[in-house]
């Protein structure tokens, strides 16, 4: 069916009786139409004079055209005159919020000689205003910088309609990967990992909404289009090998590992574990005492009850012993901290304190006091390969183990990375351009307090809007956490059910007209619906997303994607492409 035609058949749902730019338009709805049918998240198109309109349904109301009608209603039984007062003494209204809008330029103009008419939206045979495309048409999607006239039509978006605001997944022009459905059509909604992993990212909702499952979906999509190399701390052993589906029959869905087998590796802090679920070529992971420096532990400081003192008497012990200031505490007596503490100003009431507290890590499988290797230099390199590392935590899944390897780790690396990104614009070289790294961390919210964010590694590479190359992606449950400087800078945020005030409000941290977005965002359902907004996509949607199934195993891993020649892929994006009207 050709973009006009498809027009033609539609039929229009409402008039647009008023409106403004900021508040949103408010449409009454035509009388065959069932405000039933309306659904919050909803995707439609206003058909102005000049330019089209894409808006998102941010509510339903219901109207009566006399008050009398509220204060004598008909009795239920009485269907006749409900039937005669629907659709002028009792009609639906529905609130649009506009996000784009195109208008189309003719390259020929018109004149009484040519015929041609100056407004390229023209009546059809059926009396419906429909797109009737010109000699050269340019379809350049625009921020809304206006609003549609009074009894404009609106009309739920076709197919094209979808394609057109979030392209496809075949376009070789760009990486587009399907993340889900519109709640009503079974058309793709793609979003560009090449925008996506150029500013840090995150993915919230309440605990049981499938956050494990969405990040699961994105992190293959990025794999799959090499749109970024990977590093997953993997808090649950829930990306890298099986993980427990959810609903009530036990099954397993496939990890990363059995999806792309020669693009990620495994490193465990728990190799037993790993063992025991199976886990094929899992490389082990150590770390010693001599790795761990002062602001590792200044990250854990909550979780290992440590004062300010402590931290102050620890930069004393590290500026005295340097990396062996932990084997060095841990060895002390108390004459030999006495003593230290007379040389050295120390607070002996603190660094005992400190001693015991540190005592914990010794309960720790993966800490050594030296190692024979430096495996954080193993990740390094497993990276600059161009694998995807998954690290693993097993039994090590407390959140002192989870915040002090994620720390220890995303250190080096970043500052590895900051020297490749030094090199690169120093040399302008593009075999120095390193290859884009995103880091994903769940329970986010304790890395990004606002207590703790300005002295920690993730607030800074979240600051760095990928100056360095570095991003992040942040799953977590409790987005109100989170300082609000980060939040503004997160670029895409794939968002689940909420229902706390505070973590909806903090979703739309420097979101410009988020107050229709709340109400999409309080009503979606709990299981498999997701707000997405942001950098990655040219307006806010609600996708049914994608299943993470046997379908998808299918599609993620179909051969056919690499064997198709460039030649191939470019013909079937034009084929699209013209049957799209473009």
């Amino acid at each position: 069916m050709t973009n006009d035609q498809s027009m033609n058949s539609a039929q229009p749902l409402g008039s647009v009786i008023q409106g403004s730019l900021t508040g949103g338009l408010e449409v009454r709805l035509h009388p065959d139409i069932s405000v039933e049918d309306m659904r919050v998240g909803k995707f439609l198109v206003v058909q102005g004079m000049r330019s089209r309109f894409f808006c998102m349904l941010t509510d339903v109301t219901l109207g009566t055209a006399n008050q009398r009608i509220f204060a004598s209603p008909p009795g239920w039984e009485d269907t006749f005159l409900r039937e005669v007062l629907a659709g002028s003494g009792t009609y639906g209204m529905i609130n649009l919020s506009p996000m784009l809008m195109f208008t189309p330029e003719s390259t020929e103009t018109y004149s009484p000689t040519n015929g041609k008419s100056p407004n390229p939206f023209v009546p059809s045979a059926t009396g419906l205003a429909s797109f009737q495309p010109q000699t050269s048409t340019t379809m350049e999607l625009l921020p809304v910088k206006t609003i549609p006239s009074h009894f404009s039509q609106v009309y739920e978006a076709s197919e094209e309609d979808f394609r057109r605001v979030f392209g496809w997944e075949d376009d070789p022009q760009r990486k587009n990967f399907s993340i889900g459905k519109p709640l009503d059509m079974d058309v793709p909604i793609c979003i560009d990992l090449n925008r996506f992993v150029e500013r840090s990212n995150g993915v919230f909702g309440k605990s049981g909404t499938g956050k494990s499952f969405l990040t699961r979906l994105l992190l293959a999509g990025v794999i799959r289009k090499n749109a970024a190399v990977n590093l997953i701390f993997d808090m649950h052993s829930e990306y890298g090998w099986e993980a427990v589906a959810e609903g009530k029959n036990v099954n397993t869905v496939k990890g990363l590992k059995q999806l792309f087998p020669g693009k990620v590796e495994v490193y465990t802090l728990d190799p037993e574990s790993t063992k025991r679920r199976g886990v094929r070529d899992s490389h082990e992971l150590y770390l010693s005492y001599e790795q761990i420096e002062v602001e590792d532990i200044k990250l854990c400081s909550r979780d290992l009850g440590l004062s300010d003192a402590a931290l102050d008497n620890a930069n004393i012990l590290f500026s005295e012993f340097g990396k062996s200031w932990i084997v060095q505490l841990l060895n002390m007596s108390n004459e030999d901290i006495e003593m230290f503490c007379d040389e050295k100003r120390g607070h002996k009431g603190s660094i005992m304190a400190l001693q015991r507290k540190l005592l914990r890590l010794d309960s720790l499988k993966y800490m050594r006091a030296v190692c024979p290797q430096n495996y954080i230099n193993k990740i390094l390199q497993s990276l600059e390969a161009g694998k995807n590392v998954v690290v693993e935590f097993g039994s090590q899944s407390n959140m002192l183990s989870y915040m002090l390897v994620t720390n220890m780790i995303t250190r080096r690396i970043h500052e590895h990375y900051v020297k490749k990104a030094d090199k690169f614009l120093q040399s302008k070289n593009p075999l120095d351009r390193p290859t884009p790294l995103m880091i994903t961390i769940e329970e986010a919210h304790r890395f990004l307090d606002p207590a703790i964010v300005q002295s920690t590694i993730f607030g800074t590479i979240a600051r760095e809007l990928r100056k360095y190359f570095v991003t992040l992606l942040v799953v977590d449950q409790r987005p109100s956490g989170i300082d609000n400087e980060v939040m503004s800078q997160i670029g895409t945020r794939i968002t689940a059910l909420l229902n706390d005030e505070k973590d909806i409000d903090a979703i739309f941290t420097g979101v410009s007209g988020a107050g229709g977005l709340r109400s999409v965002l309080a009503k979606l359902d709990s299981k498999q619906q997701a707000l997405i907004l942001g950098h990655a996509v040219p307006m806010p949607v609600v996708v049914r997303t994608r299943p993470y199934d046997a379908t998808f195993y299918a599609e993620i891993g179909d051969p056919a994607w690499e064997e198709k020649s460039d030649a191939e892929v470019f013909a079937a994006a034009e084929l699209a492409k013209a049957d799209l009207g473009f």
